[in-house]
């Protein structure tokens, strides 16, 4: 059995303009037909004024109604039934790296900038259409949640669950994170890599490791070839206050802020031929820039592979629109009549 679906559900907000057009008309044919009334009565009236007609009045208005009605609903871009395509997959290998340390939870990127990274990550994945994605989260230590695959859905999954990490180590760990992301792609190199890192730049452990961030990403591009990119969220000038419950979190009696570190992000892209994204508190169409940033990696052939494809059905009711416009258009406006020489 055929499942209908839509491809564009924001469409259906219109479904309140719909509404409340209908209603507006609805009223105005109300008080016209009580205008009407209050002048003469029904048997009367095409004597009194010969060009009121109600019927066609509202026969054009059910079927102007109809036609932005069923115009709604092929902006829905409905989709019913499948069809399988064949495809060549030809593509390069993208590891994201996001950074689940307790300064995400700062509210100056709202609502939060473990939230805002989570949206980046969902709009990045689905622009890299053909990509194998991968997925690491880190925060005193660094966790695989995803290795590379093509199964776009699985890995939004994971980015959705990600929660703040409560590590007994504290701070976060940005040179472990690399290591970890480095070892996750495949030890041949086929086809281009890069990873991804969104963070607000805080590494609070770093004092404590040999090598630093920066050092990592350069060995990652130097040694492995892959590309490192980085994101910066967060207020960088004042930063903001890390919730807690209903209070913020206090370090030796004073409230503790947290800014983004641009410097280390930027120099850690540069480091390994990326490209610094001072994202800071802005919306930005971030998957368009990863998309353009890595539109030059090399892509290798990975075989044949079967893709269903919901098959659109929005030309149905643009159609039927077409159709009641049609007949409104047919339909004398009330207070027209007919000229006879």
């Amino acid at each position: 059995m055929h499942e209908l679906v839509f491809g564009n559900m924001d469409a259906a907000r219109l479904a309140w303009l719909t509404s409340a057009i209908v209603a507006l008309a609805l009223y105005a044919t109300w008080r016209r037909r009580q205008s009407l009334a209050a002048l003469a009565d029904g048997a009367l009236q095409p004597v009194v004024l010969p060009g009121a007609s109600t019927t066609s009045e509202t026969l054009r208005f059910l079927s102007g109604a109809a036609a932005f009605v069923l115009l709604v609903a092929a902006l829905t871009d409905p989709r019913l039934g499948s069809k399988a395509v064949e495809i060549q997959r030809r593509s390069a290998d993208i590891m994201f790296v996001l950074d689940t340390s307790r300064s995400m939870l700062a509210q100056d990127a709202s609502p939060s900038r473990l939230e805002r990274e989570k949206q980046f990550t969902m709009d990045a994945i689905d622009r890299l259409a053909g990509d194998r994605v991968g997925l690491v989260d880190f925060a005193g230590v660094a966790t695989l949640r995803s290795p590379l695959t093509l199964n776009y859905g699985a890995v939004k999954g994971q980015v959705k669950d990600l929660t703040i990490k409560q590590s007994y180590q504290g701070g976060s760990d940005l040179s472990q994170a690399l290591r970890l992301a480095v070892e996750s792609f495949p030890s041949e190199r086929a086809g281009g890599r890069a990873i991804i890192v969104l963070s607000d730049g805080e590494d609070l452990a770093m004092e404590e490791h040999e090598t630093s961030p920066v050092e990592e990403a350069g060995t990652a591009w130097s040694d492995h070839g892959i590309r490192v990119i980085t994101v910066g969220l967060g207020d960088e000038a004042q930063g903001a206050r890390i919730p807690v419950g209903a209070r913020y979190l206090v370090h030796d009696g004073q409230e503790v802020w947290t800014k983004m570190d641009g410097s280390l992000l930027r120099e850690m892209a540069l480091s390994a031929d990326g490209s610094f994204i001072p994202a800071g508190t802005a919306q930005v169409d971030l998957g368009a820039i990863v998309r353009d940033l890595l539109a030059d990696l090399d892509r290798v052939d990975r075989g044949v592979s079967s893709v269903q494809y919901a098959q659109p059905r929005f030309q149905w009711p643009a159609a039927a629109a077409l159709v009641f416009l049609l007949v409104q258009s047919m339909i004398p406006s009330p207070g027209r009549r007919e000229r006879f020489s």
